[in-house]
């Protein structure tokens, strides 16, 4: 992910918070959302169900949930003295089903998952989110995909530019992080554990601990980006890390730019990437029939993750992308830039020429590249839903000219054809409240058993 994701902005009370207990005001409630792990002989459904991010949830006294935690002015002094206390002081409160439509906008038909854009609420505005996929009531589902591939049907036809419907995976502890950190009883239940290769700081509780004023103090992990798109524009990406699974970070290891420790840092922020308009292929996805992908209607993605040798145990060495739509399997578009291969694929070879002829860090290769990917692959990864704005730089780094100074007629600037002026939030806010993104159909299985050749 790129950017910082903007949860939720509350009318009165401040309640964007994390607790490490759950809550018993509410009911904890889940999403029905089943996959389905495939191989030769066919598919197999799992009753996987979707959880919503600590973050947005309501915090409050364990002893009395009709006190809070944190108010306008700040952390309750007697109840958060420090973050170890204040997690062990303080819940998180359940979400039922009515509430996760009616407070934070992520609706389940059975098989489908709908997460809207702003969701209005005597809360106040709720603005995307992240949404986690769990095997049980309090273990997220692990995925282990070299050899593997991977297949969502996304549609983000009402996704204009500067909103991102983003499918993606991260190191997360399977549990939440209840067995690694005492104060956090919660776990994945209550969607705790977040981290990413962005290493954030923003967030309220890491390690089980509350960040209260540790604006320093991150948390790292590898991430893998299948799919980070709306109508205009999409492109896929793997971050590596050097540091395994969750890794709190403070100073030099979150890689801060505001220290210019970018690249010190125990990830690689930047990541290595292919994005059809970036290469230089600007007819092949977009919102209408013309597009080799029409973005107007539903896609499948797949992802296939290739190993050396072609086993469980080898090296990855390839993420292959596919796609398919009315019945018709769509390889994916080559580099089309002078002086380099046309690869179709994400290999070592493609991100070091791409990033040489970007004048960009090659900081996956500092990283570890592919086989560090692997390896994060091997211990397992959680599979994020996730719907966001950047405040930052208004998506233009996925759908615009990014730099905002490049010269278009570079190499790798243009990265989609949305105007300069787009995806600023304010503006978004009004113009596109009712935007929304829906997922369907996860399967996970043997090379080429997710989908009909």
């Amino acid at each position: 992910m790129k950017g910082a994701l903007f949860l939720l902005v509350w009318s009165l009370i401040c309640w964007v918070c994390h607790g490490q207990q759950g809550g018993i005001a509410t009911e904890e409630y889940h999403l029905p959302f089943p996959m389905q792990s495939c191989d030769s002989s066919g598919c197999q459904e799992e009753a996987t169900t979707i959880v919503i991010d600590a973050d947005v949830r309501q915090m409050y006294s364990a002893a009395d949930s009709s006190v809070s935690c944190q108010t306008g002015q700040g952390w309750d002094s007697e109840l958060c003295p420090d973050g170890i206390t204040c997690a062990e002081n303080c819940a998180l409160d359940g979400i039922d089903e009515a509430g996760y439509q009616s407070i934070y906008g992520a609706t389940s038909d059975g098989e489908t998952i709908d997460f809207k854009y702003l969701t209005e609420s005597s809360y106040g505005t709720s603005i995307g989110g992240r949404l986690y996929l769990l095997a049980s009531e309090n273990e997220y589902r692990l995925f282990k995909m070299k050899n593997r591939e991977f297949t969502i049907d996304v549609d983000t036809s009402q996704l204009p530019c500067g909103l991102n419907g983003a499918v993606f995976f991260v190191e997360m502890e399977g549990d939440g992080g209840v067995s690694s950190y005492p104060s956090n009883s919660a776990g994945a239940k209550y969607g705790t554990g977040y981290c990413d290769a962005q290493c954030p700081t923003y967030l309220r509780v890491i390690a089980g601990e509350v960040n209260i004023g540790q604006s320093n103090y991150g948390i790292c992990c590898g991430e893998l980006d299948i799919w980070e798109a709306n109508s205009a524009a999409q492109t896929y990406t793997f971050h590596t890390c050097t540091s395994e699974g969750y890794y709190p970070c403070q100073g030099v290891d979150c890689g801060s730019d505001a220290t210019g420790d970018h690249y010190n840092g125990v990830c690689d922020k930047d990541g290595c990437e292919f994005g059809a308009y970036r290469m230089n292929q600007h007819e092949y996805y977009g919102p209408d029939s013309s597009f080799d992908v029409d973005s107007s209607q539903p896609i499948t993605v797949v992802t296939q993750f290739l190993t050396e040798d072609g086993t469980d145990e080898g090296d990855l060495v390839e993420m292959r992308r596919l796609y398919v739509q009315n019945n018709q399997v769509i390889r994916n578009t080559r580099v089309n830039f002078e002086g380099i291969p046309d690869y179709d694929s994400i290999t070592d070879e493609f991100c070091n020429d791409y990033k040489e002829l970007f004048g960009e860090v090659p900081d996956f290769a500092a990283k570890g590249g592919l086989q560090s990917m692997g390896e994060a692959l091997d211990r397992g990864m959680v599979l994020v839903l996730c719907l966001w704005e950047d405040y930052s730089n208004h998506m233009q780094w996925l759908d615009g000219i990014s730099p905002a100074d490049g010269d278009p007629s570079d190499p790798g600037v243009l990265r989609g054809p949305c105007p300069a002026d787009s995806g600023r939030p304010g503006q978004m806010h009004q113009n596109y409240p009712d935007a929304y993104v829906r997922y369907s159909n996860v399967k996970f299985g043997t090379i080429n058993s997710t989908f009909t050749l």
